[in-house]
């Protein structure tokens, strides 16, 4: 019996749900957490077949509301083997309830908290696994300390390329989480993968301007990956037997695949875990 976590933040559509409606089909017990407790019973409603389907709030952009979840959820639920972060996908500048930079706190912080405050359960169930979803825009990221420092944010500019920056940064944070997290769980049956899911024809945009959107749209009908294609290879990171070897490695298209130096720089992976157990309280 597999327990498994997912988390979309727009749960009744996207490869959140996608994911979280095979996983229930294959006789997962699934917890789909989310900000809108309309929308995610709403992304549960005959879609699985299954009753072994519950719905937890959560909102990633409030470091109250991960704890709170994740009370709610040791205290109600017995195991925990398959965490997929395959939250935040948000692409907009802002402020979060704590005042990190929108896309550090959702995109990251949240998950690397979420993840700390559930990771003695999945140790106690392993063999376990963590799966983080992040992207190939990745490789255009870069992780600015100072700006870190001085504001909580990746970066603090409003133009559609320099909030595309921040975006990437956010998903460079993702897979050197995952760089250290593998690390951290040597010795224990806990392993970790992080993936680009490809380019998705989901509601990852709506933040941008309507302009933007209609002008994607004839790109996104013809090149972009559907969200069933798009769930494949986070259910193969969570399901695939044999990958244990791989852990703290990034795949694509359901292969590992070797990422930049940056990527995989054990320095900057250490600083960004030391950062973030600070903004999360953890030291």
């Amino acid at each position: 019996k597999v327990d498994v976590w997912v988390f979309k933040c727009l749960s009744n559509t996207g490869i959140g749900k996608v994911t979280a409606v095979d996983l229930a089909r294959r006789g997962a017990r699934v917890v789909l957490a989310c900000r809108s407790k309309e929308r995610g019973e709403a992304a549960l409603v005959d879609e699985s077949g299954s009753d072994n389907v519950v719905f937890m709030q959560l909102d990633l952009g409030s470091l109250t509301s991960v704890r709170t979840f994740a009370e709610t959820f040791l205290k109600t639920e017995a195991r925990l083997d398959i965490l997929i972060n395959n939250a935040g996908q948000i692409y907009m500048q802002g402020r979060t309830a704590d005042g990190l930079g929108m896309m550090f706190g959702v995109n990251h912080i949240g998950h690397f908290l979420l993840t700390h405050l559930l990771l003695e359960r999945l140790k106690r169930c392993g063999p376990s696994r963590v799966v983080n979803v992040s992207s190939t825009a990745h490789n255009f990221g870069k992780i600015d300390f100072d700006c870190l420092n001085t504001h909580k944010a990746l970066g603090l500019g409003t133009s559609f390329m320099e909030v595309l920056q921040v975006y990437s940064d956010s998903k460079l944070c993702n897979v050197l989480f995952t760089h250290e997290l593998a690390k951290k769980l040597q010795g224990t049956d806990v392993t970790c993968y992080s993936l680009h899911p490809g380019a998705i024809n989901t509601e990852l945009a709506r933040n941008t301007s309507s302009v933007l959107q209609m002008c994607l749209k004839p790109f996104t009908a013809f090149f972009f990956k559907n969200p069933v294609q798009g769930a494949q290879t986070t259910l193969h990171c969570a399901l695939q037997e044999g990958l244990e070897p791989l852990s703290g490695r990034y795949f694509s298209n359901c292969t590992v695949r070797n990422v930049y130096a940056k990527a995989k720089d054990d320095a900057a992976a250490k600083k960004l875990w030391e950062f973030s157990e600070r903004v999360c309280g953890l030291v």
